[in-house]
């Protein structure tokens, strides 16, 4: 087993302080340690004891959750990933110097980022010659649902009000033996006058969910799974009721575009509704219970699998966090399409995924969960799960949509997982070695190696050719 991490939390240590009104030698002295300790804690100097974090919880009934993952890691991940952009290669910035810059300065790494992001998009633009640049401003925001990524990305992928709007309306809703489908289907023609039609004319369009607001009626595909469809009516529900809140978090989030505002507005509802299909508290316990078994759950909440572990990945619920996992979908040319990460592990935003990782793997064995234990460059180790999802519709000739699922956590919650049973989580060479992308993989002996990594020398020897054609210094 790897050593215990150091946690350095100077910025949560700081904003902890800042929020009680407190000097560095008066909060220094509720948790029994001197001013300069304190300060060589905030500046990340020092790495947090146990008595320290021992005091925070008793004095400041501290959520020690908050120290799993800062949000400054998030931001590393993005930096590291950045600076692989060739414009940088005679800037040889080292991981230390952008995990310092992540966790003592996040607002202005994030400022960078953001600049990066306009200078790309007008660099491409750039390149193309393109002689649509009517409105310079919109041409340099980021693309919406880039944008709307970011905004669930930095809120750890869970907006309270919205969560907790859901899971009220979720316990109010009546439960009959005719099943829960039938029940928002009543709810919303006795609450709204809104009824639900389901079509079987055209099983084969692709279309789940129509709304049509002249007549006061959805259209719901008949080929569809019920969990599907109970979510397209879980969704309207939530266009229905929750306009104000959903149009006060649009106001907040700030989005560059209207039409980034409006992805917002749809994933809101999604939001909603997987609040509803799955709802926190009764979740989350049954999770516990099940020991995150994901067809037991899935089955227990008539919901589908991917359902399941997307929710698993959201428990951040102050006071009721669940185990942090980390959730992605990707399709078979490895883009990712939905992503989120409670957990230490990022993902790539530019470039390919590491091949090693097992959700890579995933089509190869359809119909079966394959598990792995792996460990990143960092020395965190993780129990990874990986599936493939298959989506299509009624008809011998109707496309066949494919992805791969992924579903983790670190190896300390492996207690709690099913799927780690009889997996020898105590043998380190039961460990595949896995990174987030070659261009900020440190690991000098993969064979899978595709680009050197940033910040780093190679070498070419003309008399001998290994795996790779280049060492790396």
């Amino acid at each position: 087993m790897t050593a215990s991490r150091k946690i350095f939390a100077g910025a949560r240590i700081r904003l902890l302080r800042q929020g009680l009104n407190l000097t560095q030698a008066e909060f220094a002295q509720q948790i029994g340690i001197s001013t300069s300790y304190l300060n060589q804690i905030e500046n990340n100097q020092r790495a947090l004891s146990g008595s320290v974090i021992l005091a925070l919880v008793d004095t400041f009934n501290f959520d020690l959750s908050e120290l799993a993952l800062d949000g400054a890691g998030k931001v590393s991940v993005d930096l590291q990933e950045v600076l692989t952009d060739p414009i940088f290669s005679d800037n040889k910035v080292l991981t230390q110097e952008i995990k310092v810059a992540a966790t003592n300065a996040p607002n202005v790494t994030k400022a960078f980022l953001d600049l990066y992001r306009m200078f790309q998009k007008s660099r491409e633009q750039l390149g193309e010659v393109d002689n649509a640049l009517k409105d310079r401003e919109a041409s340099l925001a980021p693309l919406p649902y880039e944008e709307v990524r970011d905004y669930f990305h930095y809120n750890d992928n869970y907006i309270d009000g919205l969560d907790r709007a859901a899971e009220s309306f979720a316990t109010s809703l009546p439960h009959t033996d005719a099943g829960r489908h039938t029940d928002i289907a009543d709810y919303l023609r006795q609450k709204h006058d809104v009824r639900v039609v389901m079509r079987k004319d055209k099983p084969s369009s692709g279309t789940v969910r129509t709304y049509d607001p002249a007549t006061k009626t959805i259209y719901l595909n008949a080929a569809s799974t019920m969990a599907t469809n109970f979510f397209q009516l879980a969704y309207q529900v939530g266009l229905l009721e929750q306009g104000n809140l959903i149009e006060q978090l649009l106001d907040d989030a700030g989005f560059h575009t209207d039409v980034a505002r409006e992805v917002c507005r749809m994933t809101f509802a999604n939001y909603f509704a997987g609040a509803v299909v799955l709802p926190y508290s009764e979740f989350a316990q049954a999770a516990k219970d099940q020991r995150h078994d994901v067809e037991k759950l899935a089955f227990q909440f008539d919901a589908s699998a991917e359902q399941v572990c997307h929710r698993l990945s959201m428990l951040q619920r102050p006071g009721e966090k669940g185990i942090p996992f980390y959730f992605l979908r990707i399709d078979q040319a490895g883009n990712i399409t939905k992503r989120h990460s409670a957990t230490t592990l990022q993902f790539t935003r530019f470039g390919g995924g590491c091949p090693l990782w097992n959700v890579h793997h995933a089509f190869q064995s359809p119909g079966e969960i394959l598990r792995q234990l792996a460990v990143t460059p960092d020395g965190v180790q993780y129990l990874s799960l990986a599936f493939v999802q298959t989506k299509r519709v009624a008809g011998f000739k109707s496309p066949v949509r494919k992805y791969a699922i992924g579903l983790g956590c670190e190896i300390k919650h492996a207690g709690h997982v099913v799927y780690a049973d009889d997996m020898g989580t105590t043998d380190a060479s039961n460990f595949d070695p896995i990174g987030t992308s070659c261009r900020i993989c440190e690991r000098t002996d993969c064979f899978h190696r595709s680009v050197p990594p940033i910040g780093k020398d190679i070498k070419v020897d003309h008399n001998t050719r290994g795996s790779v054609p280049f060492k790396i210094a």
